[in-house]
């Protein structure tokens, strides 16, 4: 099985023999399900990984962690191109695990998505290998350091042993509903306006979330636009009274 083929290397043997066996205890002590089905969401402002879990009864997932993101790199906005030291927003999957990372461990992302692809100026590669990662170095990726990794790393490979095959992960600009974030797109929006226009085609996302505490479906599509279900939610600037340029 992945969990067992994943104990062979070395990194995640030495991770489980020091922290393995009280995770699945903390995962059902904060309410959740073990093996966890997981969703994940960073938001860059606040330099926050949120580790959120399936419940053991009921449907609202229940926040397991808070990890601080260590290292930060670029402003706040989208990843346009190759080398430009941006952390992409928007939806994605995990869609690697490294147990041999250059970054103690890693999990990948499926940046760029259709919906950078569609995006991307022409001439501009949009580069890839955007990193959850040990350590705490960055050049666009998302360092936890060292032990906080091999948690994240750990519950990963549980939830895929388990049978989830893509873990959502959502990257915010900042949590649209505060008024530090607020301030915050308005003073960048106004100085990169190319950059405030994806903003509110994240923000469906966060406001399902917040209130019905399940991840959204969400679909990256080739027109540079995100689908999201269930249905239609109500428009945003009502909802979160985020005023952008």
């Amino acid at each position: 099985d992945f969990q067992r083929q994943q104990a062979g290397f070395p990194r995640v043997r030495e991770a489980i023999a020091t922290d393995g066996g009280g995770l699945a205890e903390r995962y059902r002590a904060a309410g959740a399900a073990w093996p966890p089905r997981l969703f994940l969401r960073a938001f860059k402002l606040e330099g926050e990984l949120e580790i959120w879990a399936a419940p053991q009864h009921g449907e609202r997932y229940v926040r397991v962690r808070a990890v601080p993101i260590c290292a930060a790199s670029g402003v706040l906005g989208p990843k346009r191109r190759q080398g430009d030291f941006q952390v992409p927003e928007g939806f994605y999957r995990i869609d690697r695990y490294n147990p041999q990372s250059q970054f103690h461990l890693s999990l990948g992302i499926d940046y760029p998505n259709a919906v950078d692809r569609a995006r991307a100026k022409a001439g501009h590669p949009l580069g890839g290998d955007i990193f959850i990662h040990g350590d705490c170095v960055t050049i666009g990726c998302l360092p936890l350091g060292n032990r906080p990794m091999e948690g994240v790393y750990l519950a990963a490979v549980a939830a895929r042993d388990g049978g989830q095959r893509q873990i959502p992960v959502h990257i915010f600009p900042c949590r649209f509903d505060t008024q530090t974030c607020q301030d915050a797109l308005a003073k960048a929006g106004a100085m990169r306006p190319a950059d405030a226009i994806t903003w509110p085609m994240l923000m469906p996302a966060y406001a399902f979330f917040e209130r019905q505490g399940v991840p959204p479906r969400t679909r990256a599509r080739s027109n540079g636009t995100y689908s999201i279900a269930p249905g239609r939610i109500a428009p945003v600037r009502r909802i979160l009274d985020v005023h952008l340029p």
